[in-house]
């Protein structure tokens, strides 16, 4: 562990010197995912202009499960999308040969080389939302509280981390997966609605197949009702099989790797 922290700590260091070389497109793109966070909380308060609630959910409770479901967003942006995106069109070139050197685990140097500045400036806008609309709804959620929204927070990075990973991994076997990647973004959308919005089909596949819905409506739910077995262990069981998916996936893909020299 002590070693892959210094790894994490120097990429960190180059991520951050090769952005303050760039300020304009830092505080571009900063502001264009600013711009982005605004429009879905600004539709949010447009929709309970003409409504109390939807699904159940109140328009601050609605406000608190967006908010979570944009900071575990920008953790996932802040953290990883650029690396692993980048991974996708390195395995195509044969760029990828670059990692094979690399004296670590394959998966953690390729997906942790670089680090989004404003996806992370943007997950303390995220955590303001999650802190006004609890002030707005008078919750005094407890330290263990605290600390299990936090927990679920990084289970929910874990997933969509591992979800990222899958449909990146299908590089090994297509020639492009772009249309894939693109896929995620559509995924992801649904993360921002309440669970009792989801009835039959819809259900089956966006909460217990593809659980983009459980990662922000599980702790969400913490801090609304307080501590609920039922959705800590469904996020904990999805956190750990998504992972081990990821880890398979990926390492039967490798092993189909045609390198540059090959």
């Amino acid at each position: 562990m002590p070693k892959y922290l210094k790894i994490w700590l120097a990429s960190a260091r180059y991520s951050i010197t090769r952005t303050l070389m760039f300020r304009f497109d830092f505080f571009l793109w900063a502001t264009v995912e600013l711009l982005w966070m605004a429009v879905n909380l600004l539709l949010i308060a447009v929709i309970y202009e003409h409504t109390d609630s939807i699904a159940g959910w109140k328009k601050y409770e609605m406000m608190l499960l967006v908010g979570t479901s944009l900071l575990v967003q920008r953790f996932l942006m802040g953290f990883f999308w650029s690396s692993l995106f980048e991974m996708g069109r390195n395995i195509k070139s044969g760029a990828f040969d670059f990692f094979l050197a690399q004296p670590g685990n394959i998966l953690f140097m390729a997906s942790t080389r670089k680090l989004d500045l404003d996806g992370l400036l943007n997950s303390f806008v995220a955590m303001g939302v999650i802190a006004y609309s609890a002030n707005q709804l008078g919750l005094q959620p407890s330290a263990l509280d605290l600390l299990l929204y936090a927990a679920m927070i990084f289970c929910g990075l874990i997933i969509h981390y591992s979800m990222l990973v899958i449909t990146i991994s299908l590089a090994f076997w297509l020639t492009s997966a772009q249309g894939i990647e693109s896929s995620y973004f559509t995924l992801s959308e649904f993360s921002r609605l309440p669970r009792a919005a989801f009835k039959g089909v819809a259900s089956v596949v966006f909460v217990w197949l593809l659980p983009v819905v459980v990662v922000s409506n599980a702790p969400a739910e913490v801090l609304l009702r307080g501590f609920q077995p039922n959705w800590v262990l469904a996020l904990l069981a999805a956190t750990i099989a998504w992972f081990v998916a990821a880890l398979i996936i990926f390492h039967r893909g490798l092993r189909r790797y045609a390198s540059a020299s090959s």
